[in-house]
């Protein structure tokens, strides 16, 4: 029997309102725009997103939060991490064009109204016992962490950029959860201008032993592209095929996956990343040359896929990513 195809979550009125942010205008149709380019779109069932209710929402947020949202601004949230279909036995899902993990049950916070990845989360706890969150943006994934860290049922790790000053200023070594929740939540603090092999061998040490702990039913994974050289955050000094080999390594579980979006603020190599990305969830070999599109211009002057890394020094000192390394080890021991 083969295998169902990936969910790839799309409409064109889904990707209007994600461009229509300040912040990433556009964005959303480069990264449509560049993987049906490269033919992705026919290797995977396109599922429209539905609107969110109100009663869904409020499945985290707080109702007068909602009813504040409703008076303040037009947008709304349409329900992408929520729109994937029953059975839960289908394979990944990418949904890059937009998640929002930073906001709090009751207020909005690093550029997030709502917080569609812990959405994402409940619901598919109503279908698998424990499911592992996996952060992979250059900012700590608060947000999420934050709304599961007094549960042993949600699992969640960040790797993350962690420097006085840098948003949003949480997610040391030290912070691993509260109550029942206790040692459930991972964070790896990591310094700027680390590169795909060194950032790689933290996640695989990491997951390797969250995975042994934890033994997640489902897996939310998000893959944020601020970590990628070029970027404007200036910070990590990765490319795409570095955060690839960490999502073939969440892939060969074999686990119900969701595959998310996130930073991303050099739109061009953002839509690289996602679409490079994209074609690993696939299996695709994708060609260097960037195909004829709508952007294409916005590719130059070189007009491939591939990003290369900058000259910046790595400040991650090899001493202290063992500290932490064997810090997440010890907290792992108390999961039971």
């Amino acid at each position: 029997m083969a295998a169902a195809p990936p969910v790839y979550v799309y409409s064109p009125e889904y990707v209007a309102l994600c461009d229509s942010l300040c912040k990433v205008p556009k964005r959303a149709s480069m990264v449509h725009s560049l993987i049906e380019a490269y033919s992705l779109l026919d290797q995977m069932k396109i599922v429209k997103p539905k609107v969110a209710s109100m009663e869904e929402m409020a499945s985290f947020h707080t109702d007068a939060y909602l009813q504040h949202l409703q008076k303040v601004t037009t947008v709304r949230l349409l329900k992408g991490s929520l729109s994937m279909q029953q059975p839960w036995e289908e394979p990944p899902s990418p949904q890059p064009s937009a998640c929002w993990t930073a906001s709090a049950r009751d207020e909005a916070s690093g550029f997030c109204y709502l917080n569609d990845a812990v959405l994402g989360i409940l619901r598919l706890r109503q279908k698998f016992d424990r499911v592992l969150y996996i952060d992979l943006d250059l900012h700590h994934g608060d947000g999420v962490e934050d709304a599961f860290s007094f549960t042993s049922k949600v699992m969640t790790v960040s790797l993350h950029k962690f420097s006085p000053g840098f948003f949003p200023g949480t997610g040391d070594v030290t912070d691993v959860g509260l109550g029942k929740g206790r040692y459930y939540s991972v964070n790896v603090p990591i310094q700027d201008g680390i590169q795909d092999e060194k950032y790689y061998q933290i996640c695989e040490t990491v997951l390797k032993e969250v995975y042994a702990a934890f033994n997640p039913d489902a897996v939310v994974l998000q893959l944020g592209a601020d970590t990628i050289a070029g970027d404007p955050m200036c910070s990590f000094n990765m490319t795409p095929e570095g955060v690839g080999k960490c999502l073939k390594y969440v892939l060969q579980w074999q686990l119900a996956t969701l595959i998310l979006g996130g930073g991303g603020y050099n739109l061009a190599n953002t839509a690289r990343c996602w679409t490079y990305l994209t074609g690993v969830i696939l299996g695709r070999t994708l060609s260097s040359e960037i195909p004829d599109h709508e952007f294409f211009t916005e590719y130059g002057p070189d007009y491939v896929l591939e990003i290369t890394p900058s000259c910046r020094p790595d400040r991650n000192e090899p001493q202290r990513i063992q500290e932490i390394l064997n810090s997440v080890k010890g907290n792992l021991k108390h999961v039971v």
